[in-house]
């Protein structure tokens, strides 16, 4: 199947669910219209929904691929202390240090 096993296994598990989900409006309906007391869903729709749900789920971790680690302290772990500081985000460039810097020259 090669590398796209995982999305394909999401695609059949979501489309096997409407089916699903289809099935027991239907059958709602059905026992609306012969005006039957409704107890409870077919086993058969049931069962598809419990097994499409687990495919969908399983498709979904393997797509999302690897976790990280809840704790922080995991990540910081290979870090050195002087990159602790180095946040590439509030670099600021454009700064009254420049405009000062041309007034002594």
């Amino acid at each position: 199947m090669g590398a796209n096993w995982p999305k394909v296994l999401v695609t059949v598990g979501l489309l096997s669910l409407i089916h699903a989900a289809f099935s027991a409006a239907q059958h709602r309906s059905y026992i609306r219209l012969t005006e039957q007391e409704f107890t409870q869903l077919p086993l058969d729709i049931v069962l598809q929904s419990l097994i499409s749900l687990f495919l969908t789920m399983c498709g979904v971790l393997y797509v999302a691929g690897e976790f990280k680690e809840i704790r922080a302290t995991v990540e910081l772990e290979n870090k050195s202390y002087e990159s602790f500081g180095n946040r590439p985000s509030f670099y600021t460039f454009n700064h009254r240090g420049k405009a000062l810097a041309r007034n002594k020259s």
